[in-house]
Formats: C-alpha cells, structure tokens, sequence
C-alpha cells in the first residue's frame, strides 16, 4: 500500500570538539563516521570512521517510550537536504527545503524523514526550509547520518485525526536499516529486494505492512533463507518516493508493524506466567 549547509566551519568544529577550540574556517571539511554512518558535506567519500564516544558533546538521552506522533507513511514530497552540522545543543541539525510539509509548521512539529520523526527546531516560511535535531539513537538507528547537501527525502507531517488513513499506523521509529539488494522491473512497475537482519525479518510477513523510507508499502515475498523481502513500486508511487532514485547496495529505513511486536509480547507474557485472557 503506497502514496506515496549553512557553515562548513560548522561540521569542522566537530574535529576539534575535544580541545574546545574554534574551528578554522580555512581549513577543509574532513568527512568522518558516526558509528559508521557518513557525515559530509561530499557525500560518498571514505573516512576513517569515528566512535560516538570519542564525541564529548554527543551524549546520549533515555529514549522516551510515548507515542507522540502517528504517520500513515503516504510521502507528501520529496525535501532536499541543504546542511548536516552540530547544533548549539552539542548534537547535529538538519536543515531541509521544502514546500509542502512547511505548510502550517509550527516549533516542535513532528514531521518523518525517511521514515523517522523528527521535532522541528527552527523553520523560515520565506527561504522554504525547515531544521531538525538528530540525536546520536537517531544516528546509530538510521541512515540519515549517510545524507549530504543535494540527497532527496521523503516528508510528511504528523497525522492530524481529520485525516485519510491512506497507509498504516506509523510511528517514525526507526527499527534499523536495510539495503537494496535488486531491482527488476516488470511493465511499468519496478520489484525492490531487501536484505535486513533476522530480527526484523521476523516480523516481516507476505501482505502485511512494512514501512520503508518513511513509506507505506505491501510486502510481496519474504526470503527467509537470504533474509530478504520484497515489494513493488507502481509507476505513479515511484515518481513520489525517493527509493527509486537509490541504487543497489544503499541503505533504508525500516520500520515494522508495531502489531507484530504486540502479538509477540503478549504471547512470551501469557507462556511465561500461564496466563491466558479472559474473554468475557
């Protein structure tokens, strides 16, 4: 089911974080990992990769459990990146443009990246862009880490109750990531494979929803010998969504049925105590 940098002194000072010094704006951006997840301004170049710890100002928070906002993983438009750099808060901030999703927006809106929701921490209606906070979770999570000026993103804006569930229940919290392991078209359509870990495979099934990108889509076929599943883009979804501008080998978010998870615990509960739920 389908719908569908500011400064680069900025992402420099990350390199010095440990001195405290200021950064030298004449000196280059070297681009680094997070967890090996890529953040530069060049994207696709290689670095050694640097470990969250070794960033003092990237401490991590307890994540809170509570749904605040819901998705139905029907993409409004496909936003561009314009900056990822550190933030007065000593995390990082990624600015958007964007149209549609701006209208409306408020400080503390949630709105879904690629599938993952984000609070808005600043927006200018006139310049079309909007700013986020991506916490070091978020990073070691998803694959936004990877995105650089220019990369393309799904948007939407949290569910509002007046609104058509054109998808499903999405939360915008990222389970992990997959990687796009085939395309083949068939007619105008295109198949995608994705390969993911057992542990999400697991709540992965034929027919049901999987959420990919921050998109609603049908699981066609689960692989469980090469942990894949599969699904189809019609040709109207992929001039919506970004994943057909992605190649074989680049990663996506994934985020399972949140029913699935539910079933799950509730059937370990009732084995584990004996339990069993009364039906009257």
């Amino acid at each position: 089911m389908m719908a569908a940098v500011s400064s680069s002194a900025a992402l420099a000072s990350f390199t010095e974080a440990k001195s405290h010094t200021p950064p030298n704006k004449s000196r280059s951006n070297p681009p680094f990992l997070l967890n090996s997840l890529r953040i530069s301004t060049k994207p696709y170049l290689k670095s050694a990769p640097v470990s969250l710890k070794s960033l003092p100002h990237l401490k991590p928070k307890n994540p809170s459990s509570a749904i605040k906002s819901l998705f139905t993983g029907i993409v409004e438009e496909i936003g561009h990146i314009q900056h990822l750099g550190p933030n007065h808060e000593g995390g990082l901030e990624l600015k958007i443009a964007a149209k549609t999703v701006m209208g409306g927006v408020q400080l503390g809106d949630s709105i879904s990246v690629n599938g993952t929701c984000l609070t808005v921490t600043a927006f200018d209606p006139a310049a079309s862009h909007f700013s986020v906070g991506l916490s070091p979770e978020t990073l070691r999570k998803t694959s936004l880490g990877e995105l650089g000026p220019g990369s393309p993103v799904n948007l939407e804006r949290a569910l509002q109750p007046v609104s058509r569930m054109g998808g499903h229940f999405v939360q915008g919290h990222v389970d992990g990531t997959g990687e796009i392991v085939k395309f083949e078209s068939e007619g105008d359509s295109i198949w995608v494979k994705v390969k993911t870990s057992p542990e999400l495979l697991r709540y992965i099934v034929p027919k049901g929803f999987i959420t990919v990108d921050g998109t609603s889509l049908t699981v066609v076929h689960v692989y469980d010998e090469d942990v894949c599943f599969d699904f189809m883009l019609v040709a109207y979804t992929q001039q919506k969504v970004v994943i057909p501008m992605k190649k074989v080998g680049d990663k996506v978010n994934l985020e399972v049925d949140i029913l699935g998870k539910y079933v799950e615990k509730l059937l370990r509960s009732g084995i584990a105590t004996g339990d069993t739920l009364d039906s009257s």
